[in-house]
This record gives C-alpha cells, structure tokens and sequence, in this order.
C-alpha cells in the first residue's frame, strides 16, 4: 500500500451519547466485525459484576459505568479503524471534550424511545464548535420507540443539523420487521426468534411484511423522497448534515451495515492548525499531538501513558522527535496501540492513527511532537466546569504524594485546579460533572494513598478573562482566582451574575473556554 493509499485508508472517530443510550454496546460490536474480539462482554444493569470490554479501570468495574475515554483500533475491509471510546455517564469529565479533538468525526448514538436527550446536547456542541462531521444512529428499535419522522424533527430542531436517512425501520418494539436500505432499495428482516437477519430485495420479502407497516413504509420513503433533504457529503463534511441509521446494537441489527456505509462516507484523516499554519495529512515529516494522558492505566506498575494523534507523516519506532514544549530532542522507544487494557507494541503508525507513549512526566496535554522544527499545534482549549469544591488534605505527612497525585490526574483532564491570585495555599477544584469529584477521591487514596476531604462550593461556573482583571463587588456572588498557568478566572454562582459582571466591566472579555474564540464563537 503506498503513501497515499495508507493517508486515505484512516478513519478516527468518537462515539458520543447519553447514559444508557447502548454507546458501549454498540462499540462491541464494531468490535467484533472488525474481529479484534471474538465475543462482546454482558452489557447488564450496574449492579452486575460484568464490565464492559472497552473499561478497564477498577472504579468503572464497580460501578458498572465508563469515566473515562479508551482508545481502540481493529482493521475493516481494509480500513485502520481508531475508535475513541468516550464515558457515556452524565458526570462525564472534560476528558471528553479532549478526546472529541482527536477525531476526524463522530458516531452519535441516540435511544430511539428517548430522542435527544442533555448529554447528547452537550457533546454535540463540542462537535459544532469544531465542525467535526456527526454520523446519527438510532438504536434499540427492537423496543418500542418514537415515531422516526418525530425523532429526526427533533434532532434538527434542537441539535441544528440537516439530517439525511440512509436507511428506514419497518415497524417497532414487537412488531419490528426490519430495515430498508434506501441507497440500494434492500431489505434486511428482523428474525426475532434467533437475533438474525436475511438481506434481499425488498419485494422478495414483501409478503412476508403486514399490509399496514408496508404502507407506512411506502408513506415514510414518498415523504422523504418529495420533502426531505438530499444526501450532500460536501454538508456532511462540514458537519451540517448527518447521515441517520436505524437499528439494534444488542440484537447486533442494522450495525454492520452503518460500518460499511461509514467508511466509505467519513473523511480520512483530516488537516490541523499550527502556528506554522495548516499540517495536511499527506506530508513526509512527521508530526502529532497529545489528547490525554492517563496515570496509572497498569497500577502494579504505576505506569503513565501519553495519547499522541498522528497529524502527518510515518511513525516509526525508536524515532527521534522534538517535544515543542521544552524543546527537547526525545525517542519514542515503545509506542503502543491498545483494546481496553490489552496493549501491543508497534513499529509504525499513520496520519490518524492513535498510539500510547511511556511518559516519564515530560508530556502535557496539547504538545506536539514532530519531526518539523519550530512546529506546535494549537486549538487545546479548557472548558467550564460546572461543580466546584474546596479540598484538603486529612495527613499532612502525604503531602508529596498529593501534590503528585493532584498534578498528574489535573493533566489527565480529571479536573481543573484554581488557586487565589496571590497563590495562597487554598486549593479550588473545578469538574465537569459530580461524579469526578467521587473518581478523584477515589483515585489519590487507591494510586497515591492520600485521603482529601471536599467541601462542595455553591458556583457553577468559570470564565476565562481577557483584557484585564474585573472589578467585583462584595455581594457579586464571585471570585476570582487563577488557573494552572495563573491566567485569570472568576467564579460565578450563575448566569444572572455573569450578565452583572459584563454590565459593569464592558471591556472585558468573558469566555467559557481558556482559548480565545473567533469572534462568532465568542459569549454574548
């Protein structure tokens, strides 16, 4: 395969959605036809002690729920296939929003009885925000669902995206029959009895249809043809159009043949801005960046692991690369490719491929390794959390670990640490959900033997200042602190005090993210 063959051969993607919408599900059995497992783990109710296949730490074994991304490749008619496993659960962690900038696009999973649903929202406006194409699958059509007209509606009206179905269900919940495939006018029949399905020609499979779902198919496809959208992947590409797929992830219907259409429609690895302007895919010299780093993925060995994206070039094994941040020459000896905790070595890598990086503690979120000089990627901004609490420490003596323990799951993307701006020795910790304050507790006192206490504060939300530091009054209900790297933030209980700030302090720039947005991307 040449050098242009293994650039299009790519495909990166994430799957987002909401709790129980069947992500992981799916995932398995992605997995599966692509053969990289020979059997999908019990996916059970979260009092069961079956796990997942793509969770591997102990917390979410417990729990029965993913918090954190897992990165997976597995091979498909010929395609390398990078899935970027995301947690699913509502107290998601920005490690989320991270993940989704690896990707070239993103697979959103939708419970066909439930529709749109918050986390699917918020996720979404990630996607938005960096144009990212969104592939729509509405899943669990085995059970009883909504109207499929009312769904798509739904999902221009509250999402904002021209949708386009590739595919249409024939009846639903018990009477369930099948797919249509719009593109080729086939058939795929719902065998109930053993979770199969036949492929044909529709009209060879028409008699065994009730009269009544044939002609509500008939309807749904005269309605689609004459009033819907036509299928443009030039929208697709923009992320303005999402092709729609209909099917079951646990009766393993409808799945393969999203596969097949999804490699053939999604982009192949995609260019990056860098202060040395766009990276295209296609270039010799070497280069990526780092999207997540995760501490302690083998506790025993109490390992550190970096997740570089391959922008452009060939990766090969032991080659030499300069870190843009400290400016060091650095070779990469072990490079590794993971399922779930399975880990492989590689030799080579290509422009979309994901690969994990012995980090001596060298590697920060946002660093670009490359073989070309003076080059950095940019565009790795953090986002607003929603909780917040103070933390101490409860044994002084186990200082050093918890100052370890503290600075590597704030690289990890856990959380975001605030301190006062005279870096006094309160400590402010922000996350994205609830459940992150749960997993860092966790975490420090079972990787780092540290025990906190939290008090939960009543903000609930963070904005990033440009342009000057705001004046704040004592009954403004804020606070304002400095981040990591001793940019301002100020804390807010709530919308209605963000609206006094801005009123009293016109000149400043409000932004809920630490990366200056274009102007139509900008608050207010």
């Amino acid at each position: 395969m040449d050098w242009i063959q293994q650039v299009a051969s790519g495909r990166t993607f994430a799957i987002i959605s909401h709790p129980d919408a069947g992500k992981t599900t799916l995932t398995e059995k992605l997995l599966l036809f692509g053969g990289a497992i020979r059997e999908a783990g019990a996916v059970k109710a979260r009092r069961s002690s079956a796990h997942a296949r793509s969770d591997w730490m102990e917390i979410e074994r417990q729990r029965g729920i993913s918090v954190t991304s897992t990165v997976l490749q597995f091979p498909y008619q010929g395609y390398r296939i990078n899935l970027l496993d995301t947690p699913g659960h509502q107290d998601f962690s920005e490690d989320t929003y991270r993940t989704l900038l690896a990707a070239d696009s993103v697979v959103m999973v939708i419970d066909a009885a439930k529709g749109v649903e918050p986390q699917t929202i918020k996720l979404f406006e990630v996607c938005r925000m960096r144009k990212i194409p969104v592939f729509t699958f509405f899943n669990k059509l085995d059970r009883e669902a909504r109207e499929p007209l009312d769904l798509l509606d739904e999902v221009e009206r509250i999402l904002g995206i021209e949708t386009y179905a590739m595919n249409w269900p024939v009846g639903m919940g018990q009477s369930f029959q099948g797919i249509f495939d719009r593109q080729q006018e086939t058939f795929q029949r719902f065998n109930r009895a053993s979770h199969a399905f036949d492929d044909g020609a529709y009209k060879d499979f028409k008699d065994q249809i009730p009269a009544d779902l044939d002609q509500e198919l008939q309807d749904a496809l005269e309605l689609l043809d004459g009033a819907g959208t036509a299928l443009d992947l030039e929208l697709v590409t923009a992320g303005l159009q999402s092709p729609v797929f209909w099917g079951s992830a646990i009766a393993n219907f409808g799945v393969q043949s999203f596969l097949d259409y999804y490699i053939k429609m999604a982009p192949s690895p995609t260019a990056r801005q860098s202060n040395l302007g766009v990276i295209n895919p296609e270039r010799k010299d070497f280069s990526g960046f780092i999207f997540k780093i995760q501490a302690n993925m083998n506790p025993a060995h109490r390992d550190r692991v970096a997740f570089l994206r391959v922008v452009s070039g060939q990766f090969e094994r032991g080659m030499a690369v300069t870190h843009d941040r400290s400016g060091r020459t650095t070779r990469l000896a072990q490079p590794q490719q993971f399922l779930a905790q399975d880990r492989h070595i590689v030799d080579e890598a290509f422009p979309g491929d994901v690969i994990g990086l012995h980090d001596p503690g060298l590697f920060h979120i946002g660093d670009t390794l490359s073989t070309i000089p003076n080059l950095s990627f940019v565009g790795f901004p953090r986002f607003s959390p929603e909780h917040f609490a103070e933390m101490e420490l409860k044994y002084t003596l186990k200082h050093k670990q918890y100052q370890r323990g503290l600075e590597e799951l704030t690289e990890e993307g856990l959380l975001q640490v605030f301190r006062s701006p005279d870096l006094g020795p309160e400590v402010y910790l922000g996350v994205v959900g609830p459940l992150q304050f749960d997993v860092l507790a966790y975490r420090l006192e079972h990787e780092y033997g540290v025990e906190i206490s939290l008090r939960q504060l009543s903000y609930s939300l963070a904005r990033w200042v440009f342009g000057g530091i705001p004046e704040i009054g004592r009954f403004d209900h804020a606070k304002m602190v400095v981040d990591n790297e001793r940019r301002p933030v100020v804390l807010l209980e709530d919308a209605r005090t963000l609206e006094r700030l801005r009123e009293k302090n016109p000149r400043l720039m409000f932004s809920e993210s630490s990366e200056v947005h274009t102007p139509e991307e900008k608050e207010g």
